[in-house]
């Protein structure tokens, strides 16, 4: 299995941070898939990645809720990154309005930039979208050129939203653990996305499923998920592990 989305590098793992790798490995995870968030995150996950190179990749952006007025001297700094060490992603980049809509405007400059270095350097792209559909699709369909791949991270919309984000171009769904959430809606939307299109992320340390919900996520959990997706599906949880281990390794061309 292989988490397409945690932030093992962040604090909340400083008192046991390579425990938390070999838990993932034991579990089953593979390979785990580092999204920076802002400037003061690049050096810890450089470092995760460095102390564990062979189940780990980075992808490297500027997450939305980061960006305000001085964000074209952020991406500046940002950028200049994919010149000294190799990242399998943009990421995390989007639209997130949740809890302030006040930078809107430049949150979509950011993402229309962030979108052109994936499309340029062929690069899939990894999409917070929180509160933000419309405005994300609002750019990609202003975006010059051809639309770079991606994933839409921590995938919580609707049927017709699944549509409409295909409609656009060639993206991928996150799942993860709301999945197991008692009044989860996803489950309603698997068939939708389809296995060809699913993707296995914990989000750590955000979002730990049941039985954990409450506590701090960490990618040993993906088994639950990944469980979790199987019986929705009527499928095993081998099907669904193989399944989303090749769109993984076919988006972010992992080995």
């Amino acid at each position: 299995m292989i988490d397409t989305h945690t932030h093992l590098y962040l604090e909340e793992f400083d008192a046991d941070r390579n425990e938390a790798v070999q838990r993932a490995i034991e579990s089953g995870v593979s390979h785990l898939l580092l999204p920076n968030v802002d400037l003061t995150t690049i050096e810890p996950m450089h470092n995760l990645h460095d102390a564990h190179p062979d189940v780990t990749s980075m992808a490297m952006g500027f997450h939305p809720t980061e960006v305000n007025g001085d964000f074209r001297q952020s991406l500046a700094q940002v950028e200049r990154w994919f010149g000294e060490r190799s990242y399998v992603a943009v990421g995390e980049i989007g639209i997130d309005l949740y809890w302030d809509a006040t930078y809107r405007s430049e949150q979509m400059q950011a993402l229309d930039t962030q979108l052109h270095w994936a499309s340029e350097m062929h690069l899939p792209v990894i999409i917070h979208c929180r509160e933000g559909l419309s405005t994300i699709l609002e750019v990609m369909d202003s975006f010059e050129g051809e639309l770079p791949q991606g994933v839409f991270h921590s995938f919580t919309g609707t049927v017709d939203e699944v549509a409409e984000i295909r409609r656009r171009g060639d993206f991928y769904f996150g799942i993860n653990g709301i999945v197991t959430f008692k009044k989860s809606a996803i489950p309603l939307l698997l068939p939708a996305v389809g296995l060809e299109r699913l993707l296995l992320e914990t989000d750590s340390p955000y979002l730990a499923p049941v039985p954990n919900r409450g506590r701090r996520n960490e990618s040993a959990n993906i088994p639950y998920i990944n469980a979790c997706i199987a019986s929705h599906l009527g499928i095993t949880p081998q099907e669904v592990s193989d399944a989303t281990d090749a769109n993984a390794r076919r988006l972010f061309g992992l080995k």
